[in-house]
């Protein structure tokens, strides 16, 4: 993320001063934190939608807000817990900050089609979409970097083992 963007950070200020959004840096998600993967989903939703001349102010803010929970969803069943964390986080983010309807089905349909109800605006789409490719990327890159630690293991176990 470009530091040099005073406008973007302007934006996310009054929700990354939160207390509560705070504690999103010390549960981990998708092989980061989960702050960090909000702020990625922000930010490159903040560029599109500043490119396409949208709605960008309240997207980013709704994007930083999409993965809003602290606590883990605690359904057994996978799909069940895909399709309740848009509720949970739209639950926590409308308790802290005032959010218009656009941004609510934001954060609500950010899972689609999981969440089988499609987004209204193209703001929407745009953060579902969004967030898929942040989420690839950071699961790949997370896999990465373990396989790469592993095989860096691996390797000193056999030196060790040769000597």
């Amino acid at each position: 993320m470009n530091r040099g963007n005073n406008e973007f950070f302007n934006i996310i200020k009054p929700i990354i001063n939160n207390c509560e959004f705070d504690k999103l840096k010390d549960i981990r998600h998708h092989g980061i934190t989960r702050y960090d993967h909000c702020m990625r989903v922000a930010y490159y939703s903040y560029i599109v939608t500043k490119f396409f001349r949208l709605n960008y102010k309240d997207t980013t803010e709704a994007a930083l807000l999409h993965d809003f929970f602290t606590d883990e969803v605690v359904e057994e069943n996978f799909i069940k817990r895909l399709t309740n964390h848009p509720n949970i986080a739209f639950l926590n983010a409308s308790k802290y900050f005032k959010l218009n309807k656009m941004q609510e089905d934001i954060i609500k349909t950010h899972m689609f089609p999981i969440t089988l109800t499609p987004p209204k605006y193209l703001e929407s789409w745009i953060v579902d979409i969004v967030d898929d490719i942040a989420a690839v990327y950071e699961k790949v890159f997370s896999v990465r970097k373990e396989l790469s630690a592993a095989t860096t293991f691996l390797f000193l176990l056999l030196i060790n083992y040769m000597r």
